[in-house]
């Protein structure tokens, strides 16, 4: 299995979610868009990606979701793929679908991401066995005194994981056991992999990162 970041921002480095209606939006489309038929993509509801084991889960996925955090600007994604083509395909339906939506409400035209999408192989166990925290810990970027979280310094360390345990836009929250939007979520690879993924993403807020848990910007970028 080949494991990818995938990830893109708005263009011209804007924002491309206004409020919780648009990330619920994204959220939406992460769902819909998984799947060898076509969607509508017209109208979504909270109860359809969140029901484990509602009739709309039975679907032919073209990827697996093993992470997401969304951010005002840019979205990080953790995928691999089911169908051969898969990603292309997914990427493609995501970010046209969530374009046409984003436009249509905010009266614009033209493109909104920043031209292709930027997808990075998983290429070694450091990169694989940080990824998914790095994803997950993002939000910080938010919090006064845990912005340097990249490298490591984390002045407020009860502040960050507070926030980390509130940001409802990333799988992290679904990773802590806390029932958020588990059918767009293929947690089970990771959590065979690495056990407790929300324990150990939290772990890195209460100690100072040594070199070796800082992940290489050439992984990131």
């Amino acid at each position: 299995m080949e494991l990818y970041h995938v990830l893109n921002r708005g263009t011209e480095k804007r924002d491309i979610f206004m409020d919780d209606r648009d990330r619920a939006r994204f959220v939406h489309d992460l769902f819909e868009f998984n799947d060898t038929k076509p969607a509508s993509n017209v109208a979504y509801s909270f109860k359809k990606i969140m029901d484990v084991g509602h009739p709309y889960i039975e679907r032919e996925r073209i990827v697996d979701l093993h992470a997401w955090c969304l951010m005002r600007n840019h979205y990080h994604l953790l995928l691999s793929e089911r169908k051969e083509g898969g990603l292309t395909t997914f990427m493609r339906k995501l970010n046209t679908g969530y374009t046409n939506y984003f436009n249509e409400r905010y009266k614009r035209s033209g493109v909104l991401f920043q031209g292709k999408t930027k997808r990075v192989l998983i290429h070694s166990e450091a990169h694989f066995l940080h990824i998914i925290h790095y994803i997950h810990l993002n939000p910080l970027d938010y919090v006064s005194g845990a912005r340097e979280w990249r490298h490591g310094r984390i002045a407020d360390a009860t502040t960050a994981k507070k926030r980390l345990e509130q940001y409802r836009w990333s799988s992290l929250l679904d990773y802590s056991g806390k029932r958020n939007f588990p059918s767009v979520l293929h947690a089970d690879f990771f959590r065979e992999s690495i056990g407790d993924v929300g324990k150990k993403t939290l772990e890195y807020l209460g100690k100072p990162l040594n070199s070796g848990d800082v992940l290489p910007a050439r992984f990131l970028e």
